[in-house]
């Protein structure tokens, strides 16, 4: 019986619920002996030019060995936005801040000291000149460019998706009911557990050695030899055990490259490791769009058209999140069947912490979009939401669908998966127990919110025949094996999923399976873990490397056993070679890892991305007496294809979902009016726990995908795009009684409190 599809408990477990995790901040090396410790002094004005930065007091306190400015880091190149020829290539920055800063927590200077206790004091002591500038906070202040983050370009858009003059104007002329609204889908902090760190020395050959949490040791490598403008080849990284990323932690930071510098600069290893209050100003943040959606259709519900127009923050300096409209464009119909759909993007440098990827990146903003579409439109023409749904989802397919943005969905059953979602939460019985709630005039209004969605994972560009990753199966002569991969956990249980696939082919309990990963002289390349590629592209890659082992031992067990290759097979269970019809004649696969090392190095190719796609339906309570919410249910269809661990499956899931429905009610990265986080503390800035939410009721449904040959999808950020507009719009079905319409993310108390009264025409 093959292990794939069982819930297996993970491997992983055990040693972070009893020793714990070794993090960046705990490693303990020989070659990080007698570290100094970096500390960095943060503007704490959001918009400024830089008169002066006067080290002299601070390197004079206790402890001190050192302090630096942007000018005695010169050497170092300027930091050029990525996706060349797609963002503004004027809008550069260096590791530090010179001339000018342009949001509250970016780098100024760094003083450097023998003792971690030592810092904190003798950052105060930094005297830093500011000629304080208007700070551009919102959107219209942006684009109306009084006020330049960059004079020398001119502008403060950073990039163009699309033509907003070339709209067409005749688009809903068809139409018997159009409806139109501008949303936000709000800033949010990816806020992991474990914060940014790097440890850094410089061997006597040249090289150096970093520790850094990231979620792909191999794309960190190449970005830190960037910014330190030296050959990938010079610089080795190590991943230890990672705290949670969501996206944030791919790549290499400006404050990885000073670490490494001031280790090279002072012939001494350096280590370094953010506070929370760092963190949550100068960690990139994520979503940040403004989104006008108007949609139009036929009074029986068929929609017709529809336009998302988009306004994305990039934050100070453009980095990835200032691309994600890309994205989020490609995904603009969702799972529906509309016959006119047009989308276009501005993306604007603002006075605020750069934005990056979050969980989703790019697609769960499109899904928010559509999604409150959909329910506008099914007011506008007094239409339940299911049935408007289900009149314009696509219709089933197995060949691969292309839409007009360009994405090709590999398989989807869109109407199959809102239909099971509706019938496992009861959604009749719902509608009929909030009609009752109603006429009773209950103050406790109960909401039903719907959302379908598709999303695309694995992307990347890969070789000639699309995403790629590598992996390395060994079996040694003990009767353990070990696996190399190109891909990242953190949190995602590879070590489990990764070894149930080795075990299914090579017969190796998954207790002797070891995985290694993270350190690039060991696993030069690699695609890391985001996207939700991991399974699809890393698992294959180990499926397949333990498939092709097989094959070189079994010419091996051919010469053992004096028999012909094609006269074997291999016996699983036995993890053995047997001659056919003769069972007694048999060799142990380890045997043939004795003479010679028995491995094997693959890489798996993917003909291009996959399509996940679900439903989900939230239940609300909403006091219309204070405006709290309280999320009663959530019931969940994600379709990610074949799962391969159900139970490391549902924890992506749970988890997703609670950080779907966080943002829907709950978080939200907030500015006052120049420039200064209000949210810089977990006090400021709240997120759910399991105490605020209900158990997740998560149906199953499956369909396979052609592009690899375990038939899977990604699973990791399904959660999070479904669950934040099922919410939101459960908020505002809640309420619809009274006449209200929309309500902007995160549907906090005092928000609704506010939509209430202005629906009751009160002060």
């Amino acid at each position: 019986m093959s292990i794939l599809g069982t819930r297996v408990l993970r491997t992983e477990d055990p040693r972070f619920l009893t020793s714990g995790g070794v993090y960046t901040d705990d490693v303990v090396d020989e070659r990080l002996a007698g570290a100094y410790h970096v500390f960095f002094v943060r503007s704490p004005v959001a918009h400024a030019r830089i008169g002066g930065v006067d080290v002299s007091a601070a390197l004079a306190a206790p402890g001190v060995v050192a302090a630096f400015t942007a000018a005695d880091l010169a050497d170092l190149p300027a930091i050029d936005p990525p996706m060349a020829g797609l963002l503004n290539a004027g809008m550069t920055r260096g590791v530090l801040a010179s001339g000018k800063v342009r949001h509250v927590g970016e780098p100024v200077a760094v003083v450097v000291t023998e003792q971690a206790y030592q810092g904190e004091d003798a950052m105060e002591l930094v005297d830093v000149d500011y000629d304080v500038l208007p700070a551009v906070v919102d959107f219209a202040a942006a684009l109306s460019d009084e006020v330049l983050l960059y004079e020398e370009v001119g502008t403060n858009v950073a990039a163009n998706f699309g033509d907003a003059g070339a709209l067409d104007e005749h688009l809903f002329d068809d139409c018997d009911a159009v409806t139109s609204r501008t949303i936000m889908n709000q800033r949010v902090a990816p806020a992991p557990m474990e914060t940014r760190a790097a440890a850094a020395a410089w061997g006597e050959d040249g090289r150096l050695t970093a520790w850094i949490p990231n979620q792909g040791a191999q794309g960190t490598r190449s970005g830190l030899a960037r910014l330190l403008g030296v050959p990938e080849e010079q610089v080795r990284v190590i991943t230890p055990d990672v705290g949670g990323a969501f996206g944030a932690k791919f790549g290499a930071d400006p404050e990885h490259a000073v670490v490494a510098w001031v280790a090279r600069r002072l012939g001494r290893p350096a280590r370094w490791s953010e506070t929370r209050y760092e963190n949550l100003i100068a960690m990139t943040h994520g979503r940040g769009q403004q989104q006008t959606v108007t949609i139009g259709g036929r009074k029986d519900g068929t929609v017709l058209a529809y336009r998302l127009e988009i306004v994305q923050d990039a934050g100070a300096y453009p980095r990835l999140g200032a691309a994600l409209p890309f994205l989020t464009i490609m995904m603009t119909p969702g799972p529906y069947a509309i016959p006119k759909a047009e989308a276009v993007a501005r993306t604007v440098v603002t006075t605020t912490t750069p934005m990056g990827a979050y969980r989703g990146a790019g697609r769960p903003e499109a899904t928010a979009a559509i999604e409150r579409a959909m329910d506008l439109f099914a007011a506008e023409i007094g239409m339940d939401p299911g049935d408007v749904r289900r009149r314009n989802l696509l219709p089933p397919f197995t060949e691969p669908h292309r839409t007009a943005f360009g994405a090709l969905y590999d398989t989807g059953d869109y109407a199959t998966a809102l239909d099971r979602v509706l019938a496992a939460a009861g959604y009749d019985e719902l509608r009929m127990e909030q009609a009752e709630r109603r006429a009773s005039g209950d103050v406790i209004a109960m909401g039903i919110g719907l959302a379908s969605y598709v999303e695309i994972t694995g992307m990347g560009d890969g070789g000639p025949q699309g995403p790629e990753e590598n992996a390395t199966v060994e079996v040694h002569p003990d009767g353990t094996a070990t696996i190399l991969t190109g891909t990242s956990p953190h949190g995602q249980g590879h070590a489990t999923a990764w070894a149930m696939l080795a075990s299914d082919e090579l017969g190796i309990p998954v207790e002797k399976i070891t995985l290694k990963w993270g350190d690039t002289d060991l696993i030069p390349e690699g695609g890391g873990t985001g996207g939700s590629r991991s399974l699809q592209h890393g698992g294959s890659a180990v499926r397949q490397a333990a498939q092709e082992l097989i094959e070189v031992a079994r010419q091996r067990a051919a010469d053992e056993l004096e028999a012909s290759p094609a006269d074997l097979r291999f016996n699983v269970e036995r993890s053995a070679f047997e001659v056919a019809g003769d069972p007694d004649a048999s060799v142990p696969l380890t045997r043939l890892a004795e003479d010679e090392r028995l491995l094997i190095r693959t890489v798996f190719s993917a003909p291009g991305a996959t399509f996940p796609f679900g439903s989900h339906l939230a239940v609300v309570d909403v006091d219309t007496e204070t405006g709290k919410v309280v999320l009663r249910r959530v019931v969940t269809v994600d379709d990610a294809g074949f799962v391969l661990n159900p139970l490391i499956a549902e924890g992506q899931r749970h988890g997703g979902i609670a950080q779907g429905a966080a943002q829907a009610f709950l978080e939200e990265v907030v500015y006052d009016g120049d420039g200064n986080p209000l949210t810089a503390t977990f006090a400021d800035y709240p997120f759910l726990s399991a105490t605020e939410v209900p158990s997740f009721e998560l149906a199953d449904m499956q369909t396979l995908t052609t592009y690899n040959p375990l038939g899977v999808k990604g699973i990791g950020e399904a959660g999070s795009i479904g669950a934040t507009p099922a919410v939101q719009n459960a908020v505002v079905d809640a309420l619809a009684h009274l006449g209200i319409r929309h309500i902007d993310m995160p549907a906090s108390p005092q928000r609704v409190w506010q939509a209430i009264q202005a629906a009751r025409g009160s002060e």
